[in-house]
């Protein structure tokens, strides 16, 4: 999708936000909000929280400080934010389906649900099949197959044991009753290098992994029911016709669980309002990412929904 029509989107997108005009009028932040980003700066995450704040400046007064808080795979930051001041001048963004899974596999008091009040969506990293461009593999049924003719023959590659995208794979293989070597690498850029460089016959990453790699990767397929807001060009499992999990790991702003319900009304149509802006699009599309918004009620039956379908395959992971 090209700025245009990103451009296009945003706008389309902002004949939605007058109804959000009267919570953002009840509330609107006297301080500085903390912005809690619990990993490092310069990662995807990071650059929603930056894309957010500046596109904020045309909503409230007063800023949004991206605060970093990195550990334990995010879990420091959350620990962070779930004892913090309830008084709207401290949230969460996070990773939400990273942040899901952490508290299915960790021993950790935290839970998404409990521990958090959900304020909503405003984008969504989604996982997709990868192979090197010389891949015999033309095709997801290629790969199925393949997996099939050889039960476990086959190696493959994600951002490491217990992530978003090895959940993902794992579920894909599930769904398939397929078997497979599973390969972790640290990140996805050393993903990507595995895929490329024949380590491994295909990869489960993040579809903006692509971006630039054009002639040396071909994606077979995003692990979803719709297609990315940017790399339009790559069909869907769902549309394809192939079983899947639908694991991905949405953009989620979340408030201590103590805030009151003006703030977070007022928030949710702030976020809604954030979203359908033009700078906000254009800031992610630079990141090959674009906006995606669901309010509370939404995003929290996602991830419930999500919960419900991860449990068995982290369980499997765990035997």
């Amino acid at each position: 999708m090209d700025r245009r029509h990103i451009l296009q989107l945003a706008m389309g997108l902002m004949v939605m936000v007058p109804i959000a005009d009267t919570a953002i009028a009840d509330w609107a932040p006297e301080r500085p909000i903390n912005m809690i980003v619990p990993y490092g700066a310069g990662g995807g995450t990071d650059a929603f929280a930056r894309a957010m704040a500046t596109a904020a400046e045309d909503v409230f007064d007063a800023p949004i400080v991206v605060v970093n808080k990195p550990g334990s795979s995010g879990m420091v930051g959350a620990q962070a934010a779930a004892i913090a001041r309830a008084d709207g001048s401290n949230m969460m963004m996070t990773s939400a389906g990273s942040f899901l899974l952490n508290t299915l596999i960790r021993e950790t008091d935290l839970d998404p649900f409990e521990s958090f009040r959900i304020i909503g969506q405003i984008g969504e990293l989604t996982t997709s099949i990868m192979v090197a461009a010389n891949s015999p593999y033309q095709t997801v049924q290629d790969l199925i197959d393949a997996a099939a003719a050889d039960p476990g023959a086959l190696r493959w590659a994600h951002t490491g044991r217990g992530s978003f995208h090895h959940v993902a794979g794992q579920g894909f293989l599930n769904a398939n009753s397929l078997e497979a070597q599973d390969v972790p690498f640290k990140g996805g850029a050393a993903t990507r290098a595995a895929v490329i460089g024949g380590q491994v016959d295909f990869g489960l990453i993040g579809v903006q992994q692509a971006r630039g790699f054009e002639n040396e990767i071909r994606v077979l397929g995003l692990n979803a029911d719709e297609r990315d807001g940017v790399m339009t060009d790559v069909p869907t499992l769902a549309e394809l016709g192939h079983s899947f999990v639908a694991v991905s790991s949405p953009i989620v702003v979340f408030a201590p669980k103590d805030v009151d319900d003006t703030i977070i009304d007022g928030m949710e149509a702030a976020l809604s309002e954030i979203t359908a802006s033009p700078t906000f699009a254009e800031l992610l599309e630079a990141r090959g990412a674009a906006p995606a918004f669901l309010d509370k009620a939404a995003t929290e039956t996602k991830l419930r929904t999500m919960r419900d379908s991860v449990v068995p395959i982290v369980d499997g992971l765990q035997d």
